[in-house]
């Protein structure tokens, strides 16, 4: 099954820098989407089917933080798996990201830190 992915973060090379990550996963990636924004991000899930999003905590116009706590307000989008990847790393932000089912990947990161943290969140059998 090939996983939808929307990637949302405010840096154009990190965005790039994931997706070259996820490409080197070994993971059946599908088709996927870039945001620059919470906002963004939000508008992209309205408009294309997402099995994941990997989203960035510090934004401008409306931070990772504030989209996840959207995402779980609305109905059709409440259950899609969710993984940060930020530079953020305050305990108590981390225990907010994980009541609202958040994973956490700490930049910098690998392929296969990305790899097992989605592996974990769709449940996805590994080859190892």
């Amino acid at each position: 099954m090939a996983i939808n992915i929307l990637i949302v973060d405010d840096s154009t090379v990190m965005r790039a820098m994931i997706l070259k990550s996820l490409r080197m996963t070994g993971l059946e990636i599908g088709e996927t989407f870039q945001a620059g924004n919470g906002q963004e991000g939000l508008e992209a899930l309205d408009d294309n089917w997402i099995d994941v999003v990997i989203v960035d905590i510090n934004m401008p116009v409306m931070n990772g933080e504030e989209m996840i706590d959207h995402m779980r307000e609305n109905p059709a989008t409440a259950d899609i798996p969710i993984v940060v990847i930020s530079t953020e790393g305050s305990e108590a932000r981390l225990e907010r990201l994980k009541e609202k089912g958040a994973a956490f990947i700490h930049k910098p990161f690998t392929p296969e830190t990305i790899r097992d943290t989605m592996q974990t969140m769709l449940h996805i059998e590994g080859d190892d």
